[in-house]
């Protein structure tokens, strides 16, 4: 496999950043993962870093150097990710079960497959044109596709950050799976949060990848966005890749031949101290990384 990956995540005019981003991939197989911890829930940042580690911890064990089945791989590993954020909401007697948006994809056989849950978006351009693209699991984008509000309309509307299917708490999350679609040289994909595609819009978007080298057109995305949203503006994060042979080549792109048999390369967010808090010491961030895998590991063992 060749492509070219970055992803970028800021915290905008928010206090803490509750995004998590991660890409993992093998010889045979690519991951990406963008989760967005709501911030009308407590702790929203601890049920986005559950849901990246359990989708990339995952994908290391099965990836090997391939998936079985990719849609299923993703299907199963995300409702894995719910149930691992509501174990360890118990096991930490916290007051309120910690909820996140998630949006992932698998790239195998010149193949994407992607799933999602809630707002979290993603994107697939081809030649500068949209080609596909996660639907939103918000009313008010079921109201638009029953056709009683414009899209226009949607972006005002009071209650469009409100989402109605997430992950954590009490009611299982409805994992929405696409078609697989076939990739060719220079397609690219991008995962993003809600912080991007509510300032930035579809042919804005496509402008840049299409105009840029994908390091560019990322610093140039996440710059509109940020300004756009202004000092009250949400996180914002995302994951872009582009398949193959870029339009405009980069010296950065991957060759996952390089790696050696079995070998898997992950880049993930780390959990940090959220600015303004107390001081958080690097064992009590270990520690608190620490229970995050427990339960994950737990819930994978049922």
């Amino acid at each position: 496999m060749k492509f070219t990956i970055y992803q970028s995540s800021r915290q905008g005019g928010r206090k803490n950043n509750q995004d998590r981003v991660a890409y993992s991939y093998s010889r045979e197989a690519l991951l990406m993962v963008v989760a967005d911890g709501m911030g009308g829930h407590m702790h929203g940042e601890l049920a986005a870093q559950i849901a990246v580690q359990t989708l990339t911890e995952r994908f290391q064990k099965m990836a090997r150097p391939r998936l079985d089945d990719p849609q299923a791989f993703l299907a199963d590993t995300v409702t894995h990710a719910h149930f691992a954020i509501n174990d360890y909401a118990v096991e930490q007697d916290l007051l309120e079960i910690p909820h996140t948006t998630l949006v992932a994809a698998v790239v195998q056989d010149n193949t994407a497959y992607w799933a999602h849950v809630g707002d979290s978006r993603l994107y697939l351009f081809s030649d500068g044109s949209l080609i596909a693209r996660t639907e939103d699991h918000t009313t008010v984008a079921r109201l638009v596709r029953e056709g009683l509000i414009t899209e226009e309309e949607a972006a005002h509307h009071p209650e469009r950050n409100r989402v109605s299917n997430c992950l954590g708490g009490y009611v299982p999350p409805q994992v929405e799976c696409n078609a697989p679609i076939p990739l060719h040289d220079a397609d690219t994909m991008l995962l993003c949060t809600d912080g991007i595609w509510g300032m930035v819009s579809i042919p804005e978007v496509a402008a840049l990848l299409h105009a840029y080298t994908l390091e560019d057109a990322v610093r140039h995305l996440m710059d509109h966005a940020e300004f756009r949203g202004g000092e009250h503006g949400d996180n914002l994060s995302l994951v872009a890749m582009t398949w193959g042979e870029a339009r405009m080549p980069s010296k950065d792109s991957i060759s996952t031949l390089a790696l050696p048999e079995g070998g898997v390369t992950t880049q993930i967010n780390a959990m940090r101290p959220l600015p303004g808090a107390a001081a958080v010491s690097d064992d009590e961030i270990e520690r608190a990384i620490a229970e995050i895998q427990q339960a994950i590991q737990k819930i994978s063992a049922k």
